[in-house]
């Protein structure tokens, strides 16, 4: 079968779910057993989201082949249960390297390059291409941005081609504001927002309504009037806590079925049972409370740490637990505040991040952790500010400190010998996932129920190989470590439950599959912890689940 495509566009506003609706539409259509993945373009110039700062972007996705990415592709890999390679990932910064790289090898010798068609071509080629590599039946593809800007328009244009010459729908995600005094949902700015698409040669085949609450019927029935569409192709898509409710909500107004006809695909009908077990996943019956404090340094935008809130949700739900998160700005604890959230909380996170800003209150909440014997899950930057106060409070060397932030007299976190000779920033750091070689009857060999893992990384920085005597004989358990020993994986306290990672785990965790280091936190932090000796989690990944990478293939 010939693959089909559904272009997700966004009018009025960013950030307003796009990814969710995407994911959610490749969820139902893999339960129908299709063959269906997500592509997203994002028009930016940078090649890849590597270098992009969290506070403007939110936090960079990691995929198992070391691609660094929108964050949307955590939700696709979320809803869908299943990696995604980079070959789905898009950028504007991809697409004209590729076209400068072309015209300097010669290849549009005698003709002047331009937008249309050069540009056109190349994004419909490419989407055929990574289609027809992947054997699709369907492909998704998200536009990044607005409907209207700039850096989205060629994009824009090649996908109203592709119409031309491949079965394609459009859906069109809307916003639909109500002002607070006037009580009434407004449907003026999306009616402006259809004669901008039209303008563009392109009729959208559904609209999905997000709004502050249910849309009201005269409000559907008025904007199927202004988009030509029929009423029921007006899907309501008003605000709720739980995103992995969105497939039942479509489900609910046939949107599914309706795709599957609009797309002239074969009318099987839906797995029911695997839409079951995914509702499964998040109703819980007389859930516990559980509270965690969240200790970071861009709190300020809470995407930065999408995927450590939705893994911590993940592992809340697999303990029966209702998540309530403490969003911990680090520099706070610096100056004194915010300690009070520390002593309120089951259990405390140290997430990802870079250079030294907070770093200090970072390491303050993990002395608080250790001292108080509260559950700690460090991530990356967070096991290496774990090993810092340790080395100063249990040690005895106070001058430890890591070669990020400066010259010091005890560097207990140093750049690894491979990355001091690389000079470009971009795709450059330890990435993808990795092995580890777990030492048994640690709190991470019962998590994982095995004596390796795979998990995804992202750093330049590791601890001082020079310093593990010294750590270790003072009671720091080194519970992973790379294949041959050279690298560190894991540290855990043995006093109480307290594990540091290099890795960055939270981005393979799934609703009914949560990352095991986040649900034997989760586990501790409800007073339930079985000991290093007990683990139930079974989440070893074979080298070929990971495309076949091995550490020591790469640089």
């Amino acid at each position: 079968m010939q693959t089909k495509y559904i272009v997700v566009l966004g009018s009025l506003l960013s950030g307003i779910g796009k990814g969710i609706v995407a994911s959610s539409i490749a969820k139902l259509l893999s339960l129908y057993n299709y063959k269906v993945m997500p592509l997203k373009f994002d028009g930016y110039l940078n090649y890849d989201c590597g270098t992009m700062n969290p506070f403007r972007h939110g936090e960079v996705f990691v995929l198992d082949d070391g691609g660094e990415v929108d964050m949307d592709f955590g939700t696709y890999e979320r809803f869908l249960g299943r990696s995604i390679s980079s070959d789905f990932s898009l950028t504007g910064g991809k697409v004209f390297s590729a076209i400068i790289n072309k015209e300097r090898k010669g290849d549009f010798l005698g003709t002047d390059v331009q937008i249309i068609p050069h540009i056109t071509d190349y994004i419909i080629n490419r989407l055929e291409e990574v289609a027809e590599k992947e054997k699709l039946d369907v492909m998704i593809i998200e536009v990044g941005g607005t409907v209207g800007d700039i850096e989205n328009s060629y994009f824009v244009e090649a996908v109203r081609q592709l119409a031309l010459k491949r079965k394609t729908i459009f859906i069109d995600v809307t916003y639909v504001p109500e002002l607070e005094k006037v009580g009434e949902q407004k449907t003026k700015p999306t009616q402006i927002a259809l004669r901008g698409l039209r303008q563009e040669g392109i009729q959208p085949s559904f609209i999905v309504c997000r709004s502050g609450r249910t849309l009201d019927e005269k409000i559907k029935r008025k904007l199927a009037l202004f988009s030509n569409l029929p009423v029921e192709r007006i899907i309501d898509d008003h605000d709720i806590d739980n995103i992995y409710e969105t497939p039942l909500r479509l489900v609910d107004q046939n949107l599914d079925k309706m795709i599957v006809n609009e797309l002239g695909l074969e009318h099987w009908s839906i797995n029911q049972k695997g839409l079951d077990e995914w509702k499964a996943g998040f109703t819980l019956e007389k859930p516990r409370d559980v509270t965690i404090s969240v200790v970071g340094k861009y709190v300020d935008l809470k995407d930065s740490y999408a995927s450590v809130k939705e893994a911590l949700v993940h592992a809340a739900w697999h303990n029966n637990a209702q998540l309530r998160i403490n969003w911990v700005e680090s520099e706070g604890l610096e100056s004194g505040s915010g300690t009070e959230a520390l002593a309120k909380s089951d259990g405390i996170l140290v997430p990802g991040g870079f250079g030294v800003r907070g770093t200090e209150g970072m390491i303050k909440a993990i002395e608080y952790a250790r001292v108080n014997k509260i559950p700690y899950l460090g991530l990356c930057f967070g096991m290496q500010l774990m090993a810092v106060e340790y080395a100063r409070n249990v040690c005895g060397l106070k001058a430890a400190s890591s070669e990020e932030f400066g010259a010091t007299e005890h560097v207990i976190i140093n750049m690894m010998e491979e990355q001091k000779k690389i000079s470009n920033k971009g795709a450059t750091m330890r990435l993808g996932a990795w092995e580890a070689k777990i030492k048994p009857g640690t709190r991470v060999h019962a998590a994982y129920s095995s004596d390796t893992f795979w998990e995804r990384h992202r750093h330049r920085y590791e601890i001082n190989g020079d310093y593990r005597k010294t750590l270790e004989e003072k009671g720091l358990v080194i519970s992973a470590t790379t294949p041959d020993n050279g690298l560190v994986e894991t540290i855990e306290w043995n006093s109480s439950f307290g594990i540091g990672t290099q890795a960055h785990p939270e981005f393979k965790s799934r609703p009914g599959k949560p990352a095991p280091l986040f649900s034997a936190f989760i586990k501790s932090a409800l007073h339930e912890e079985t000991g290093p000796s007990e683990g139930r989690y079974s989440y070893s990944q074979s080298a070929s689940a990971s495309a076949g990478r091995k550490p020591e293939g790469r640089a």
